[in-house]
């Protein structure tokens, strides 16, 4: 198992990766990459014909039809979320808590990002009335909010938003005359995709809301960046696009040829592709099932887990046992934890939330087993909990919470 880089915490360049996958990479994908490792030509900024159309092929089977040119690409979601922000004018509202990424990209544009609490049921998707107080608060005070952030399906809470919620905070953003970024990034890592419903906000809204996907989310590995956003067809979307390409353009933001060749092969979803997708997603779904019962019975608060590969934990009610070990706020809890597991544990203060909150958010890949060749084995695995490795992995995880009950 890697060994956590604790380096300085407050920095950006030291904040937290998004939950990996823990997993090989898929062989047929790395074959069209290396077929395509002659090609020494960068794709167009914004992406190539093949790349886009692509994209659009995909999210025309998830509901939400597109054109070629409704797209871009770039390398990586960073990128392309900067180049996203750059595009509009005005101030930036996020939910709190959300992903660690999104708050350093609109501050290093120089923009005020304000975040909103989320509903207690689900994370990703602002509270509307909060949305509302914040947006009339902001304005109160000279300020112009112009841009919200959310995502559906959400990291760092693992959480999917009830349809109900996301159309209620979408209602709200667009009466306010707020443009919305849908982050989508978790879509496909659905724990149990039958009786999960997600809905897009781009369905309830589709002249406000842009898309934006992380193919590292549930098809490429993430040493491969690639990030697509889809753009309404109508109203201001083909100049948001536009004003998105000339930034791309000017960053020299371009998918390397073989990650787009890669991508293209990815976003046309062969068997080889979604049955890997799918089999990762019950895989990681199973063990955050077992890591959420061991947080829960050692006493701490978490919303089950529902997509992505990770759960995010309110150790609150340990409090005391903590503040006996030394640990007061997140910060000071991610260094536990870190040291207890292992693994970096990123704490709530990385995530937008306060400080004092007790909260972080916990990985489930490393429960897949301490190496590569173990990983794979889970994920062919009949019973993946049954698999030596992953009891190992476990018995250690519950260990590191349950004796916050002991006093010291």
């Amino acid at each position: 198992m890697r060994q956590p880089d604790t380096r300085g915490r407050g920095p950006v360049r030291y904040g937290p990766p998004a939950p990996e996958t823990g997993l090989p990479v898929l062989p047929e994908l790395a074959a069209v990459l290396a077929a395509a490792a002659g090609r020494t030509a960068p794709e167009p900024p914004g992406g190539g014909p093949v790349l886009r159309d692509a994209a659009c092929g995909y999210w025309w089977r998830r509901g939400l039809r597109c054109h070629p040119e409704d797209v871009a690409v770039a390398p990586g979601a960073q990128p392309l979320l900067s180049a996203l922000v750059a595009a509009h004018g005005g101030d930036v509202l996020l939910p709190r808590p959300c992903p660690a990424w999104w708050t350093p990209q609109a501050r290093l544009l120089g923009r005020p990002a304000y975040h909103v609490p989320t509903p207690a049921e689900c994370g990703g998707v602002p509270d509307p009335f909060a949305l509302l107080e914040t947006v009339r608060r902001v304005r109160a005070e000279g300020g112009h909010p112009t841009l919200l952030l959310l995502s559906v399906a959400d990291d760092p809470t693992a959480t999917v938003a009830p349809p109900e919620v996301v159309r209620e905070a979408c209602e709200a953003a667009v009466g306010e005359g707020l443009h919305i970024i849908s982050d989508e990034t978790w879509r496909d890592t659905l724990h149990d995709p039958h009786d999960t419903v997600l809905v897009s906000p781009a369905e309830m809204c589709p002249d406000d809301v842009t898309v934006l996907c992380d193919l590292a989310g549930a098809l490429t590995p993430a040493a491969w960046p690639a990030a697509l956003a889809r753009f309404p067809a109508t109203g201001a979307g083909p100049a948001r696009r536009a004003r998105t390409l000339d930034r791309l353009t000017a960053l020299g933001a371009q998918v390397a040829a073989p990650v787009a060749a890669a991508a293209a092969y990815a976003l046309g979803e062969p068997e080889p592709v979604t049955t890997r997708a799918a089999a990762a997603a019950a895989v990681h779904a199973r063990v955050a099932a077992a890591a959420h019962h061991a947080v829960l019975t050692a006493g701490a608060l978490s919303l089950p887990p529902r997509a992505g590969r990770h759960l995010y934990a309110d150790l609150g009610p340990l409090r005391g046992r903590l503040a006996e070990r030394g640990v007061t706020d997140s910060m000071e809890l991610e260094e536990y934890l870190t040291d207890r597991l292992g693994v970096l544990v990123p704490g709530g203060h990385r995530f937008g939330d306060e400080l004092g909150a007790l909260r972080v958010r916990l990985a489930t890949w490393p429960l897949l087993g301490a190496a590569p060749e173990e990983r794979a084995e889970t994920l062919g695995a009949a019973d993946p909990l049954a698999s030596p490795p992953v009891e190992r992995a476990l018995d250690g995880f519950a260990s590191a919470f349950h004796e916050l009950h002991e006093p010291r």
